[in-house]
């Protein structure tokens, strides 16, 4: 008995029908989201919420494009994250006006 493949006509690649295409198209959207300085998670929360893809989908495209280029992600997770001293200082000026 052969599986027929999903048969749908889409607008944009489906997992299922295309799965090289979608997987592609989870790429270009992560690095939109890279391109709005979010964070993984946020990122993650907007493609299920927006695009409507599983979140395991994109942690795993994710995944692998952290492999793909680590020391990006390095710098990019030190930028992304706000840090503790930034916010107090923020807190501070803000209580000395």
């Amino acid at each position: 008995m052969k599986l027929d493949r999903c048969c749908h006509h889409h607008h944009v690649p489906c997992l299922h029908c295309h799965p090289h295409g979608y997987i592609r198209m989870v790429q270009h959207l992560i690095e939109r989201c890279l391109l709005l300085h979010m964070t993984q998670d946020d990122c993650v929360k907007a493609l299920a919420e927006r695009a409507g893809i599983l979140p395991i989908v994109t942690l795993t495209v994710w995944k692998e494009l952290l492999k793909e280029n680590r020391g990006f992600f390095q710098a990019y997770s030190q930028y992304a994250t706000p840090r503790p001293f930034t916010w107090g200082f923020a807190s501070y000026v803000q209580s000395e006006s």
